[in-house]
């Protein structure tokens, strides 16, 4: 066989071999004489003859609008970076997106990396943590009163009474604000140490 078959052709032009046919019927196709098809003459035949408003189109690809949010994120992270971001309605070009994505990307390689060296905690488990924190030192303090209120009674009773033997018998001398000062610094400094004890318990 000189030439092609019909079903050969109609693979070579992307049509079917009904339509191969018809062509061959209408003349226009180029024949060789054991009746193959000359492929690259009828190539040129069908070209001239074929009307262009008859010839199908592929339909064109409609694409969806990019939401502004989404636009405008794509700004934001561009800008975090120090790169050039899109002007206000000026659209996005490919590469800028392009270059937003791959920026995203390594930010978020970077926080999963970090998470798992314990670099980052959950936000959330966080707060809990610390709302628990103060409230253990807030119950501490809403309780020191009642437990310091004797201690300091004793401490200013020994206090007076030792300002009494040392005027060698003397009345015993009145309670005075630096003595009462003293006595809270000094039951104030115990508090604190002990609440320097307290810890998130992260585990």
């Amino acid at each position: 066989m000189q030439g092609m078959s019909e079903r050969q052709y109609a693979a070579r032009v992307g049509l079917s071999r009904g339509a191969i046919q018809k062509a061959k019927a209408a003349g226009r196709l180029v024949l060789h004489e054991d009746g193959s098809i000359d492929a690259e003459a009828s190539d040129r035949l069908r070209a001239e003859t074929t009307d262009p408003s008859k010839t199908r189109k592929a339909p064109a690809t409609k694409l969806k609008p990019v939401p502004d949010s989404a636009v405008s994120a794509v700004g934001d992270t561009l800008r975090e970076q120090g790169l050039a971001a899109p002007t206000t309605g000026g659209g996005t070009t490919f590469l800028q997106a392009k270059t937003a994505n791959e920026v995203l990307k390594a930010q978020e390689r970077r926080i999963r990396l970090a998470k798992l060296k314990g670099e980052l905690v959950d936000r959330a488990r966080a707060e809990t943590l610390v709302f628990r924190l103060a409230r253990e030192e807030r119950d501490a303090w809403v309780t020191w009163p009642a437990r310091v209120a004797a201690l300091m009674a004793a401490d200013l009773s020994e206090a007076l009474e030792q300002g009494g033997d040392a005027a060698s018998g003397a009345s015993k001398p009145a309670v005075t604000t630096a003595l009462i000062q003293r006595l809270l610094e000094t039951h104030v400094r115990a508090q604190l140490d002990s609440l320097a004890d307290l810890r998130p318990r992260l585990g």
